[in-house]
């Protein structure tokens, strides 16, 4: 075990060998595997957004296997999907990949202005299909934040009871945020550190802007001068943000873009300090060869930015 994932789950004091064993499966899997980077990828999208709108773009995601054989072949860190994506070819590909079971999920059927989860699946259905952890979604910001909270206190309190990582998707939302809200950057750093205060090993937020959203966070941002014109520095902010960067905080991909783009956020994310990415949409709804490379491009950037870390580290 490389001496950044000691690092790394030393941050984790009060888990048990089950966990950390677990979290230590993801961080040394794939071809990131050793350098305290990860790239997950994420398959919830089609009970997310429906899918036609998942899916079309390539018709071979509409089945699950694709997606096991994407990851495995990318030699991405884990995959993380829903009960039934899962179940459809968690024994096909059993122990050739870490498993997420996201255990929650939301659907776009209806338009609701303050968006709530369903509880989708459990912690024995996620130890029943080998997983490393349990993948759980929270809205801060709508109205049913509250419930969401609770409910995620109760089912990371048996993951962990059970050995199982928790990874929460902290995505403000809600009527009481404006659009250009949802991915502030105080808006964000606050989601991320409410999901710290909830108990998650990882968590996954958006990538903030610079806009501001709340008036009394903005006198604070001005009065301090928290550096965050670039991404680099925001994405920095973030990960302080959570209990000052002893937790993992990984950045979602959000819709297709450019490749020149999003390569260029991941280099952000890298320069920023943060620990890796999310990537769905950008990767599964292109060619698998074109996803492959893609993702191996994603991958280089991250092992680069560690090998320099783990170089400047070793010279001090």
């Amino acid at each position: 075990m490389t001496a950044r994932v000691k690092e790394i789950l030393n941050w984790y004091g009060s888990d048990n060998p089950g966990t950390l064993t677990n979290l230590a499966r993801l961080l040394n899997h794939g071809k990131l595997g050793g350098t305290g980077k990860l790239v997950i990828l994420p398959v919830d999208q089609g009970f997310e957004h429906g899918p036609a709108r998942s899916f079309a773009a390539n018709p071979p995601a509409y089945h699950p296997h694709y997606h096991f054989e994407l990851a495995i072949a990318a030699g991405c860190n884990a995959y993380a999907a829903p009960l039934g994506f899962l179940e459809a070819g968690a024994r096909e590909f059993a122990g050739q990949i870490p498993l997420i079971l996201k255990v929650n999920d939301h659907d776009v059927l209806v338009d609701d202005p303050d968006p709530d989860q369903a509880l989708t699946g459990s912690v024995r259905d996620a130890l029943r299909l080998g997983c490393v952890g349990i993948g759980f979604t929270i809205y801060p910001g709508s109205a049913h934040r509250l419930d969401m909270y609770g409910q995620i206190r109760a089912y990371a309190e048996a993951a962990k009871q059970h050995g199982l990582a928790v990874i929460i998707w902290s995505y403000p939302r809600g009527s009481s945020l404006s659009k250009a809200g949802e991915t502030a950057i105080d808006i964000t750093a606050y989601a991320a550190h409410i999901a710290a205060q909830l108990g998650a090993h990882i968590i996954k937020v958006k990538l903030p802007s610079n806009y501001i959203e709340q008036e009394a966070a903005k006198k604070v941002y001005e009065q301090q001068h928290v550096p965050i014109d670039t991404l680099a520095e925001r994405v920095k902010h973030i990960v302080q943000c959570t209990f000052g960067g002893n937790r993992i905080v990984i950045f979602s991909g959000g819709a297709i873009e450019s490749d020149e783009m999003l390569l260029d956020e991941i280099r952000a994310i890298a320069q920023g300090g943060g620990f890796g990415s999310i990537i769905g949409r950008n990767s599964f709804q292109r060619s698998k060869a074109d996803a492959l490379q893609l993702l191996h491009s994603i991958m280089e950037i991250y092992g680069n930015t560690a090998e320099s870390i783990s170089t400047t580290s070793n010279s001090e």
